[in-house]
Order: C-alpha cells, then sequence, then structure tokens
C-alpha cells in the first residue's frame, strides 16, 4: 500500500458514502456523500475512478459515481433502474467492461457490459432464492453465485460479452442449513472459501483454474464457540435467540489468514490458512463495532477497517498476524455495512 489510500463506506441508514484517507496510520473523512438511498454494496473501478453503487427504492437501481480522489466526492453520473429488486453485491470483470450482481431479496443474479461508465440492461440473468454474493476468478473467465437460502454456489463460464453459460455441474452444494453468504478466491486461483451465516463456518472448496469448476474440501469455524451461540436458521431473529450470524470474509496478508466477521457478538477473527488450502479455527476474537456486517483490510494487510450496522464509527486497527490492535474511531454514519479501499 501507499503512504496514502483511500477508502470508501456505504451508510445504508443514512443513505450515503463516506470518503476516507488512510495515511500514517490515521483516518480522515474527506467527504461524506449523500443521495445514495439504503446503498449496501458499490464495487469500485479504481483505473477510472468510477463507483458502481447498488441503491434501493422503486424502482432500486445501480448508480455510476465519479470519484474525485482529491476532495473525496462521488459525482452522479448515470442510472440502471432494476424493477426486480436492488443488489446485495456487486462486483467488476474484464478490466471493468463487465459487472455482476446479487440480488438477496428479488432472488437473481445479473451480468451486465459497461461502457463510459453506462451500465446495460442485464445480459444473462440467474434465478436462485436469496442470493448474496457473487464474484468472479481473476482472469474473468468464470463467475460463482452464492445462494443463502439453497446452500449452495452457482458456477458459470463468463465471456466478454457478459453471458453467463453454466458449468457442468451448474450448482456445488453447501453444507445443509449452513446458509453461506460471501466468498473470497485465493491468489493462486486454485481454491474458493465460503463464510456461512447460521452455521459461522469457512467452507473450502478446490477450484480447477482450466476448468472453473469447484469441489468441497473442509471447513472450519470461525465465530468464537466460547459464547455459547447456537446455529441459525433463515427468519429467525439472531439477536433475540443469541444465534450465530456470519457475516463478512477477506484475506489478509499473503493469504496465511481468513478474517471473518459475526454480528451476535460483535466479533473479528482469523482463521488460519495452511500451504494445503486447509483451514483452522481462530485462537483469538476482536470485539468491534456492533453487527460488523462489513471490513476491509489494506493491499499490504498492514490495516483493518470495520463497519457496524448499529454504530455510527469506524474502528482502524493496525494488524499484527492474528490479532488487531485498535488505532482509531471516526465518524461515519448510520447503518455503515460495506468498506472498500480503492
Amino acid at each position: 500500500m501507499t503512504d496514502s489510500a483511500l477508502v470508501l463506506v456505504a451508510n445504508a441508514g443514512d443513505g450515503s458514502i463516506s470518503t476516507f484517507r488512510l495515511s500514517g496510520g490515521r483516518l480522515e473523512r474527506l467527504a461524506v456523500n449523500e443521495g445514495i438511498t439504503g446503498s449496501s454494496t458499490f464495487a469500485i473501478d479504481a483505473d477510472r475512478d468510477l463507483v458502481y453503487a447498488g441503491v434501493k427504492g422503486d424502482p432500486a437501481g445501480i448508480l455510476t459515481l465519479a470519484l474525485d480522489r482529491t476532495s473525496g466526492r462521488l459525482a452522479p453520473q448515470s442510472r440502471l433502474d432494476l424493477p426486480r429488486g436492488g443488489m446485495n453485491y456487486l462486483a467488476l470483470a474484464h478490466g471493468g467492461t463487465v459487472l455482476l450482481g446479487a440480488s438477496y431479496g428479488g432472488g437473481y443474479g445479473i451480468s451486465c457490459t459497461v461502457s463510459d461508465g453506462i451500465v446495460s440492461a442485464p445480459v444473462s440473468t440467474i434465478e436462485f432464492p436469496n442470493l448474496h454474493s457473487v464474484l468472479p476468478s481473476a482472469d474473468s473467465r468464470f463467475a460463482y453465485f452464492v445462494s443463502l437460502r439453497a446452500d449452495l454456489i452457482a458456477q458459470y463460464a463468463l465471456g466478454q460479452d457478459a453471458l453467463l453459460a453454466p458449468l457442468t455441474p451448474e450448482t456445488v452444494a453447501a453444507p445443509a442449513g449452513s446458509g453461506p453468504r460471501h466468498l473470497v478466491l485465493n491468489e493462486a486461483q486454485d481454491a474458493v472459501y465460503v463464510l456461512t451465516e447460521f452455521s459461522g463456518e469457512v467452507v473450502h472448496y478446490g477450484r480447477d483454474a482450466r476448468t472453473g469448476e469447484l469441489e468441497p474440501r473442509g471447513a472450519t469455524t470461525a465465530y468464537d464457540t466460547a459464547k455459547g451461540l447456537a446455529p441459525s436458521e433463515f427468519g429467525a431473529d439472531p439477536l433475540a435467540n443469541h444465534f450465530i450470524w456470519g457475516a463478512d470474509l477477506h484475506f489478509g496478508a499473503g493469504g496465511r489468514t481468513l478474517w471473518a466477521s459475526e454480528r451476535t457478538e460483535s466479533t473479528l477473527g482469523a482463521v488460519a490458512v495452511g500451504a494445503d488450502g486447509s483451514l483452522s479455527a481462530p485462537e483469538r476474537f476482536t470485539v468491534t463495532e456492533t453487527q460488523p456486517r462489513g471490513f476491509a483490510l489494506s493491499p499490504d494487510g498492514a490495516h483493518l477497517i470495520a463497519a457496524g450496522e448499529k454504530s455510527t464509527t469506524v474502528s482502524l486497527y493496525a494488524v499484527h498476524g492474528d490479532e488487531l490492535e485498535l488505532l482509531q474511531q471516526v465518524e461515519t454514519g448510520r447503518g455503515a455495512n460495506w468498506v472498500r479501499f480503492v
């Protein structure tokens, strides 16, 4: 990471995105960009300084925003309406010319072309209940959609024209009742890891880089088992029942750790990743912002920034192996739930 980096945080409760500058181990809030209704996801094209933000409303949509790196301001450029429901996860592929989206409430996923920041109508649409995330492979040849309700990952070939073609098989199972939520691919692109919401596990899938196909390999817990949390289920209130409530997942430096958040106890923990891709449960946990739905690590892995759905601040940490040192808390806004470095 350079000496200075920008960080964007979506504040769904305020309908805004905050822009921060991280420099010298300190966060400075540069701007609060309003009018981004209920945003809980955005994707950043850093080469073109464009941000694609999912917004709620009637209809929901995707806003294209131009980023001014000096002021931190986001200027609206265009909009795609989504009458079937808004996106809960957005990701870019093919050098920023394809945008992928997953809709939890609408139960559908999309792939769109992008030209000069203008997002096309969906080129391909897939349907699975409560899709929660989507990511392309590093070479953009494949895309993976996660269905929380159906306990599966759907796998597709992805063309430069944004067409999705199902692999054989089209889906790979997650553990029954686990509620798979977010996924990441490792640097070697031979493994995919999925965090589950209801069972609080990280599930390891081997990946064939040539065919794109996934194969289950193993799993480990990613929540604090000493807190007496019980497995959750679809439609349950995790706080009222003291259920597991897994949320976000990101690699640490060098791919040796997978940081995971759990919202009922508001913790962050680091799952160890072995040389063979196998997983070991976290040995310690850090209590962070209340209901940490979203967080991110700096590209060099030296810092972690966490946001909480029930707080109005973000926490900046220095990362020391699997331990976090709190450096600063800074105001952001209500309902903060998505964090990304630019």
